[in-house]
């Protein structure tokens, strides 16, 4: 649904470091959150994103220094997540330069959490973030997870989807915890499924491990592509994928 194909590089941030595993698990220390925005920045990247992937799991408030640091640097817009639970929440991280905010599990629990954020700020601001894994148990064999994939839901992916647009959830951003990590590929099947419930913007993340993977990835269904250890490791590069894209017909900005 969007003219361009947008490319953003995920940190995964806890204790003030960049951290990335396989399948949610097993975290390694990647580097500096701003300092790898600013390269990423650099290279091309058309937003970053920020997961405090802990910050749900600990109890605590998401990371406003590194925020206030990165936009001071980076002018393309941050997405943050992870530990946001209020509507003052969003209001702080504003604050400090996001310019959209992710929510996921405090969503789950409370779900007027996205009209209030929706209805305060705009649609515009809030990204439904969606841990999502295989399971029989639902209608679309797709089910949530909360506290940074740490806890199963009986909630079907695509009927959370579709009632947190109606809320006023103004993207989705997709994240495959089966593909997570393991550089296999999207998951093309669940962006799919997501591209038919949603009329909003679809982020497809999880799986990427080389340049061939993304434009399967937009065919798909996918308004934007996002990536995070294939780019912490150095193996590629934003401008490597947005190449690669372009010679696959996908045009990007």
């Amino acid at each position: 649904m969007s003219l361009s194909c947008r490319v953003i590089p995920c940190l995964d941030v806890t204790d003030g470091r960049v951290v990335k595993g396989v399948n949610f698990e097993n975290l390694r220390d990647m580097g500096d959150p701003v300092e790898l925005a600013q390269l990423y920045y650099a290279q091309g990247a058309d937003e970053i994103t920020f997961l405090d992937v802990t910050a749900t799991v600990d109890e605590r408030a998401t990371m406003y220094d590194v925020v206030r640091r990165t936009a001071e640097e980076v002018f393309i817009p941050l997405t943050v997540g992870g530990g946001v639970r209020s509507v003052d929440d969003v209001s702080r991280l504003l604050a400090v330069g996001a310019d959209k905010i992710g929510v996921n599990s405090a969503a789950i629990a409370r779900p007027a959490l996205i009209d209030e954020i929706a209805d305060r700020f705009g649609a515009q601001v809030l990204v439904l973030s969606l841990d999502v894994t295989r399971a029989q148990a639902t209608p679309s064999g797709f089910v949530v997870t909360t506290h940074g994939g740490r806890t199963e839901t009986m909630l079907d992916a695509l009927e959370w989807a579709r009632e947190a647009i109606e809320r006023g959830a103004g993207e989705l951003l997709v994240n495959s915890i089966d593909a997570d990590g393991t550089k296999a590929g999207f998951d093309l099947e669940l962006i799919g499924l997501m591209r038919e419930v949603s009329s909003v913007p679809v982020i497809a993340s999880g799986g990427a491990g080389d340049v061939d993977d993304f434009a399967p990835a937009v065919r798909a269904g996918a308004d934007a592509v996002l990536a995070a250890s294939v780019f912490h490791s150095g193996q590629l590069s934003v401008a490597d994928v947005k190449r690669a894209l372009s010679a696959e017909g996908v045009i990007v900005r």
